[in-house]
């Protein structure tokens, strides 16, 4: 009688667990998709150098943090403070061209007033000649004036029709010369503007022997040391930014069918047992996390063997989450989407971007 008694309470227990265990899978467990398969990410800077040049100072260390725009390194600026000055007297000698042409079209500019005042003298001394032809042809029709007289006459008149004729070429070819000056001037002035465009570009390159931290974040991997000659794009040292983390968690296909964003997730990290965060689905990833691979899986083969994919799933975290500071990139953590939140975490979403004021987004 014991043992039946024994037996039958054992048997409502299991009864029970298995009920309880059903109730709760129907509920809630069937909603909710987990995976291991997940890892802390962050968008890492790697901070390079822009120009060529052995390091003067490092002013940060190991595990430092730093803020946008700190001081990280800076290199021997001598040969770029140089070079800054001699763009910048080959521009002030550009410069000084351009005046030295400007006077050069004022004083040609005297020179065709100069020509245009013989012109008019020109012109009046063979309108005089004319005239005292004229009268001479008369009067020496008369016998008032002689023969020889009269030659004397003609060949000054001859004389101011060809010095008016000098008189004119001579403005032609003053005025001919204010075009060429203009054309030098243009070639001037776009030498100028390339010369103060090298003088720019020298300067950015002596600015860019100050490196910065190009965000917030901490100081690792860095590999730089003083003396060290770097060269452009070698990466000297990283900055996380570990308020900015988020997680990446790779769900199989056969999940992801009920996933939404805006789903809330819960994250349990393999580095601080016992406690959680709360998330949410951000995005997912417009492919298999197996078509990024160096080698794609290639399909149109004899010997295929089915695999379940899995394709990775951004999840955000709350900006108040306490771990928010302590989590680091490369953490495994347990992620779990509760699909039943879906409908109302994208009506939130809704209300918020229409409450939004349009533009709100674009600043």
């Amino acid at each position: 009688m014991t043992k039946k008694l024994l037996f039958a309470g054992v048997a409502a227990v299991a009864l029970l667990a298995v009920g309880g265990f059903g109730f709760h899978w129907w509920s809630v467990g069937r909603f909710i998709q987990t995976t291991d398969n997940a890892t802390v990410e962050s968008n890492i800077s790697v901070v390079s150098p822009k120009v060529v040049g052995y390091v003067r100072e490092v002013r940060v260390d190991h595990n430092q943090p730093v803020r946008a725009g700190d001081v990280v390194a800076t290199l021997d600026d001598r040969d770029f403070v140089a070079r800054v000055a001699q763009a910048q007297a080959a521009l002030d000698a550009q410069r000084s061209a351009i005046d030295t042409i400007d006077s050069q079209v004022l004083q040609q500019q005297a020179m065709i007033a100069q020509a245009d005042a013989s012109v008019t003298s020109a012109q009046a001394d063979l309108a005089l000649s004319q005239r005292t032809l004229g009268r001479d042809r008369t009067l020496q029709t008369t016998g008032v004036v002689s023969s020889q007289t009269l030659d004397g006459t003609i060949a000054t008149d001859r004389k101011a029709s060809a010095a008016l004729a000098r008189a004119a070429a001579g403005v032609t070819a003053e005025r001919s010369r204010l075009p060429v000056l203009a054309a030098q001037r243009a070639t001037a002035v776009a030498q100028l503007a390339q010369l103060q465009a090298a003088v720019d570009l020298a300067k950015i390159d002596l600015e860019n022997t100050v490196i910065r931290a190009p965000i917030d974040g901490v100081v690792g991997n860095r590999s730089v040391e003083v003396g060290q000659l770097v060269r452009i794009g070698a990466p000297l040292l990283s900055v996380v930014p570990l308020r900015s983390v988020y997680i990446v968690a790779n769900f199989k296909e056969t999940q992801i069918a009920s996933m939404r964003p805006g789903e809330s997730v819960a994250i349990a990290v393999d580095a601080f047992p016992g406690r959680s965060l709360v998330g949410r689905i951000d995005s997912f990833a417009p492919a298999s996390g197996s078509e990024f691979s160096l080698l794609p899986p290639e399909n149109a083969t004899g010997n295929f063997t089915k695999i379940v994919q899995r394709v990775p799933v951004r999840i955000t975290l709350s900006k108040d989450e306490p771990l928010l500071g302590l989590l680091r990139p490369g953490l495994s953590v347990e992620a779990s989407v509760d699909t039943r939140t879906g409908a109302q975490a994208m009506g939130l979403v809704g209300a918020a971007n229409a409450a939004e004021p349009v533009g709100a987004k674009a600043e």
